[in-house]
C-alpha cells in the first residue's frame, strides 16, 4: 500500500546494531552501568548470542557472530569518526550525574564540543563510543 499523495509514512525508532565479542558482558554493561533494560536475549538461554537492550526510546542490538568477526567501532577506523551512536538527551548534565554515581568512566567528559553539542562520551565494553547530549 502506498501513502496518499502529499502525506508521508511515519518512521519508528532506530536501533544501532553492534557486533560484540561476547553478548553476556555487553548486556551487563548496558544493563548494570548505563541502566538499560534487557528486552530480548536469544535465541536460546543455553547459548545466547543476540540481545536487545532499551532505555526510554533508545535501543541497541548486540550480536556476537563468530570469533573471526570482531567489533569494528568507528574510532578504530578513523580518529575523526569518534561516535558509533548519538543519543539525544534533553538533560545531559543530569544523565552525567547519574552515570557518575554508577561509577561509569567517561571517554570524554561533559562539556560543549566543536559541533556545539553539550554532552559526553561513554565507551562500551567492545569499544563502541556513545555520545549522550543535545544541541546548545
Amino acid at each position: 500500500m502506498t501513502a496518499p499523495t502529499g502525506t508521508r509514512a511515519r518512521l519508528g525508532d532506530v536501533a544501532p546494531f553492534f557486533i560484540v565479542r561476547d553478548v553476556l558482558p555487553s548486556i551487563a554493561f548496558y544493563r548494570d552501568r548505563l541502566g538499560f533494560q534487557v528486552v530480548y536475549v536469544g535465541p536460546t538461554d543455553d547459548d545466547p548470542y543476540f540481545a536487545m537492550v532499551q532505555r526510554d526510546g533508545v535501543s541497541f542490538m548486540l550480536k556476537a557472530i563468530t570469533p573471526e568477526v570482531q567489533p569494528t567501532p568507528n574510532p578504530s577506523r578513523h580518529p575523526w569518526a569518534r561516535w558509533d551512536a548519538y543519543v539525544h538527551t534533553p538533560d545531559p548534565d543530569a544523565l552525567a550525574d547519574e552515570l557518575t554515581a554508577r561509577g561509569v568512566p567517561f571517554h570524554e567528559p561533559l562539556g560543549v564540543n566543536s559541533d556545539r553539542l553539550r554532552g559526553f562520551e561513554i565507551m562500551d565494553a567492545d569499544g563502541y563510543v556513545l555520545y549522550f547530549g543535545r544541541p546548545i
